[in-house]
């Protein structure tokens, strides 16, 4: 059991945060510099339409990353500033790393030229982050969480490249290499740091009636953003607009679904707010592969409505075995919300691929690879995160936020609660 000296991040967490952004400095210092879009193309000033085009679309990918996945996770009862400030804390240093271990890969003249297009995909790289920090969620340090957030994202952006430049796959909305890469990297790293002590569940991993509507803060906007998400990076014109109307129908199917299953697996056939958080999310996730592919309106619907079918038997059924029976303690459930959706969207691929006249072996490729290489690459990295040095939480102080944070006391909100009540009684009496 870590001691108090452990968990104490007074050092250990500045040190390595700032060694970390003083070196991201001198890496933008070397390789990174602005893209020019002065140049003018044959419709005039393309380059800069371009940017005009997709600025609005980064900017409902950022508001995902930084409000939607933020909120998803605040349903744990005393776990809200950690679920919506570390998402932040990843996200800030997920884009800057996203931006390096990405371009990388593109440099022009030595360089890494960064416009808009290239802040998207950085925001893409995060995601994946964000999705794995959902599996681990209330059980780690924010040691553990940057180390990480490093380790994937370079991991991610290999697999990407493999992926999209040697296989040529298509994954325009990323249900591959960004839904289940970032499901199964994290169901592998909290496998990795499995905790017998939380086999029989913990005190705060669970919510109450105000947490859950926060959550549902992030998932409404997500729902809302989809579109631009899976859209973003497809072509200009034909292929976006499919890519967006794709999504819209599909999120819409995956609704109605998702909240008639949770009912049916329901004793008294009520509706699971954990399900309706999730699982009306699938859709989005599902079919992101194809969401450029002419698969038809009914296609896109089609997809959705089988996605928030497992999604919500996942959360009713799945879930418990695998924590019993394999030892994966999915505190979000990922596995879901991103990894059987993004292995369904994956599947879906290679339908339309062979449909279309595609390549369906490389978009077969592309799946395995997405799959296996974030498996291992998540053992790997839990086995370094699970060293004892990073002040990863005891098992008594999980879900909790004052193990990191300073909280207000117990006192103070029962006494800022009863004055509440007291005020409320005197103008009711007034």
């Amino acid at each position: 059991m870590p001691s108090s000296y452990q968990t104490n991040m007074r050092l250990k967490f500045p040190i390595l945060a700032i060694s970390l952004e003083i070196l991201i400095i001198i890496l933008f210092g070397v390789f990174v510099t602005y893209k020019d879009i002065s140049g003018t193309g044959s419709h005039g000033n393309s380059t800069d339409n371009r940017f005009h085009a997709l600025y609005p679309m980064f900017q409902d990918v950022h508001v995902m990353i930084f409000i939607g996945f933020g909120f998803l996770m605040t349903f744990l009862k005393r776990y809200g500033f950690s679920s919506v400030g570390f998402n932040m804390l990843l996200a800030a240093l997920g884009l800057q790393w996203g931006i390096l271990m990405q371009g990388l890969w593109h440099l022009h003249n030595g360089k890494i030229e960064v416009d808009v297009y290239k802040m998207i995909n950085a925001d893409f790289s995060t995601a994946t982050v964000l999705i794995s920090f959902g599996a681990v969620l209330g059980k780690t340090s924010p040691v553990q969480l940057l180390i990480m957030t490093i380790l994937e994202i370079t991991i991610f952006a290999m697999n990407e490249h493999l992926v999209v430049e040697i296989l040529e796959a298509t994954d325009t909305g990323a249900s591959m290499t960004i839904h289940a890469f970032g499901a199964y990297f994290g169901l592998a790293v909290t496998r990795v740091l499995y905790r017998p002590g939380l086999k029989n569940g913990h005190e705060n991993e669970g919510s109450v009636y105000h947490s859950d509507l926060f959550a549902m803060i992030g998932t409404v906007f997500l729902w809302m953003f989809w579109p631009s998400f899976n859209s973003a990076i497809a072509a200009e014109g034909q292929d976006q607009l499919i890519a967006v109307i794709n999504t819209y129908f599909s999120l819409s199917a995956c609704v109605l679904t998702a909240f008639a299953i949770s009912s049916l697996v329901q004793e008294k056939g009520k509706f699971d707010m954990v399900h309706i958080q999730n699982a009306t999310l699938a859709g989005g996730v599902a079919v992101g592969t194809c969401a450029d592919m002419h698969i038809g309106p009914y296609g896109a619907m089609l997809i959705g409505f089988v996605a928030g079918i497992i999604s919500t038997f996942g959360f009713k059924f799945l879930t418990p075995i695998l924590a019993s029976k394999l030892g994966i303690q999915d505190t979000c459930g990922v596995h879901n919300l991103h990894g059987m959706p993004g292995v369904l969207g994956g599947m879906a691929g290679i339908v339309a691929a062979a449909i279309t006249g595609r390549s369906f072996q490389m978009q077969s490729a592309a799946l395995a690879s997405s799959v296996g290489i974030a498996i291992i690459g998540g053992a790997i990295t839990g086995f370094i995160m699970k060293l004892p040095i990073w002040g990863q939480p005891p098992d008594q102080n999980c879900f909790d936020d004052s193990i990191y944070w300073e909280v207000p006391e117990e006192g103070e909100e029962e006494e800022n609660h009863l004055a509440h009540g007291e005020h409320s009684t005197n103008k009711i009496e007034a």
